[in-house]
């Protein structure tokens, strides 16, 4: 089974607790209370997020944190990759002889194929499209375009 760690699932719930204030400066407190979270918790998810780029930190009595640029301008895959590392379904997936049977194996060039859909799925998601999604679900018809159901998990 492939699915995103707990954190990273919390991180998204975060930062588009962010994005629905995108002109806030929120505590890690009151981010917490906004995504039902506890605060050591959103600490935690906090500074891989910051160290990405993806939020900005202030210090001082009116301190927090911030998006560091608009939501339409942060994909999901930013996020996943800020908790969890490159994107990789298989070890071969990012590095090149990593894998005992890497010299004979006929499938790593499908794994491939299959990481760069999953990545490109989570490039053409938008961080405001998560908050939208939250509001208002889209309805799926059969004409919808290929769609691929995964969840992803760190190696």
């Amino acid at each position: 089974m492939l699915r995103v760690t707990k954190l990273t699932d919390y991180a998204t719930v975060v930062m588009t607790v962010l994005a629905a204030r995108p002109d806030t400066v929120m505590s890690a407190t009151e981010l917490a209370d906004q995504a039902g979270l506890e605060a050591p918790t959103v600490s935690k998810l906090l500074k891989p997020l910051a160290q990405a780029g993806l939020v900005e930190g202030f210090r001082g009595a009116n301190g927090g944190y911030r998006l560091a640029r608009p939501a339409d301008a942060i994909s999901l895959v930013e996020i996943v990759e800020a908790m969890e590392g490159p994107l990789a379904m298989t070890e071969c997936s990012l590095h090149d002889g990593h894998c005992g049977i890497s010299a004979q194996c006929g499938v790593r060039t499908n794994w491939r194929r299959i990481n760069d859909v999953v990545a490109d799925a989570l490039r053409g998601v938008s961080l405001s499209q998560m908050l939208g999604d939250a509001a208002h679900p889209a309805p799926s018809s059969p004409g919808d375009a290929k769609r691929i159901h995964a969840r992803l998990a760190s190696a």
